[in-house]
């Protein structure tokens, strides 16, 4: 997660939260394992998303899953941006927003996991 975080900082890039989902299961006394959502974002990428259709707000910023397996491997998840944003009116999946975003989740993950 400290890679990931440096990374997106690093683009210039704005964190917004980091959600612990480890810690909240731990602390309703259920077990999960290290799980933290990282939240974050780039007005440059994510306004002409919001600007085509307002409803993308309720899926930006964008957002990575690290979780650790139960075989001690650590992953980096997200959703594709063109998924995410597919069933929206007046976003189209060829847009170049949408490429810019995949490209930097592309980016960003390639770059926590050490690549």
């Amino acid at each position: 997660m400290a890679a990931l975080e440096q990374a997106v900082e690093g683009a210039g890039a704005t964190v917004f939260a980091k959600v612990d989902h480890g810690a909240g299961a731990e602390g309703a006394g259920l077990e999960l394992g290290a799980s933290q959502l990282l939240i974050f974002g780039n007005p440059q990428l994510g306004t002409p998303a919001m600007q085509a259709n307002p409803l993308a707000g309720l899926y930006l910023p964008l957002k990575v899953l690290v979780y650790e397996d139960a075989g001690g491997q650590v992953w980096l998840a997200y959703e594709e941006p063109e998924e995410t944003l597919d069933e929206l009116d007046g976003i189209d999946d060829d847009a170049e927003y949408i490429a810019k975003m995949t490209g930097a989740l592309a980016k960003l993950t390639e770059a926590a996991a050490g690549g």
